[in-house]
């Protein structure tokens, strides 16, 4: 008898190995990333959410920290088809349940074709597929997580110091450590705030470009990033990624919906409405923009045409859906953080209405 039962919404219960023991539950999603595990188990755009691999063996060249997109793993729990011992430890460690030896591609094609779904597990000694079911159905929906931002984010202002060339600050709804590194690199200081920040904090940085980022989650429930974005709009130049993306076109008067499934992964092609050109990229969100308000849509992606980029001239904002500082993934986008920092160079620096 198997040692671990996955339990799915659909009234399935899957057998399969225990590699790190626990119960939990979450959203059940997969990405398709073949590499760059280390960076998808600690990115914080999974929490509450079950994280199945695609990709048949996860964990062949170890474990490094330093490939580490925050300190902690996020998904509530680990699915793949093999988890190499290194892998499996780590998970052990972090106490995130982790299983393995489960047909992936049973549920990645069942994902695909019902969209993301509430899923229990359960794993270790004496565990029962009744465990698993009982986690299921005490899953909430995405939209339910009101406070999520609280669990990925920073809980004070930090400053990181990049040279000077301009002065980001930077609403941390769930940011992946190399956008940070991706503007600091460019010479920006950064300065990261909390999820719940005031207008007041952003205007005591004075910075020359507001910055959201990343996050889990369903972007409505990120009322006061929205308040910020408001506070600002068309005095402030302002940028965002995924979550980011959502939060910025909302606050203008835009609106969001949720994905059936997603898009999770590293091989998203998009295209640029203006250059034609298309380019590989690196997603990981399950909403995505429906109205875009006051914004022009500047790229699609190739595969069902969801907005993948926005800007105004008039109000100086540029988002992106997708990941342009990948971790893992191609890196044919990174020139997004330059028409960032582009955008601060005439700015004048104001204060809060």
């Amino acid at each position: 008898m198997s040692d671990a039962y996955i339990a799915l919404a659909d009234g399935r219960v899957l057998e399969a190995r225990a590699r790190a023991p626990g119960r939990t539950r979450g959203e059940l999603v997969f990405t398709t990333a073949y590499t760059g595990y280390e960076e998808s188990l600690t990115d914080p755009s999974y929490a509450e959410q079950i994280l199945t691999f695609s990709y048949p063996l996860i964990g062949n060249y170890g474990v490094r920290s330093e490939r580490f997109e925050s300190e902690s793993v996020q998904p509530n729990a680990a699915i793949a088809r093999e988890l190499t011992d290194d892998v499996a430890e780590w998970l052990t460690d972090e106490e995130i349940p982790a299983v393995d030896h489960v047909d992936t591609r049973e549920i990645v094609t069942t994902v695909r074709e019902e969209g993301a779904m509430a899923c229990g597990i359960a794993a270790g000694p004496d565990v029962t597929p009744e465990d698993a079911v009982a986690e299921m159905e005490a899953c909430e929906p995405m939209s339910d997580h009101v406070d999520i931002g609280a669990q990925v984010s920073v809980t004070e202002p930090t400053v990181h110091e990049g040279g000077g060339v301009a002065d980001v600050a930077m609403l941390d709804c769930g940011a992946k450590g190399s956008i940070i590194s991706s503007l600091t690199e460019r010479g920006a200081d950064v300065h990261v705030l909390p999820y719940d920040a005031t207008p007041e904090d952003v205007a005591e940085i004075d910075p020359d470009v507001l910055f959201v980022s990343n996050g889990p989650g369903d972007p409505e429930n990120f009322v006061a990033a929205q308040e910020v974005v408001d506070a600002f709009a068309g005095e402030l130049p302002m940028a965002g990624i995924c979550l980011g993306q959502q939060v910025i076109t909302s606050a203008l008067g835009g609106s969001t919906e949720k994905m059936a499934f997603g898009h999770r992964g590293v091989n998203q092609p998009v295209r640029d409405l203006r250059s034609e050109r298309v380019v590989m990229t690196t997603q990981n969100h399950g909403y995505t923009v429906d109205d875009t308000g006051p914004l022009e849509v500047t790229q699609v992606n190739v595969n069902d045409d969801t907005v993948e980029g926005l800007d105004s001239e008039e109000l100086d904002v540029i988002t992106r859906q997708y990941h342009p500082e990948a971790n893992p993934g191609p890196h044919d986008s990174l020139g997004f953080f330059d028409e960032v920092l582009d955008l601060a160079e005439a700015t004048p620096h104001v204060a809060a209405d």
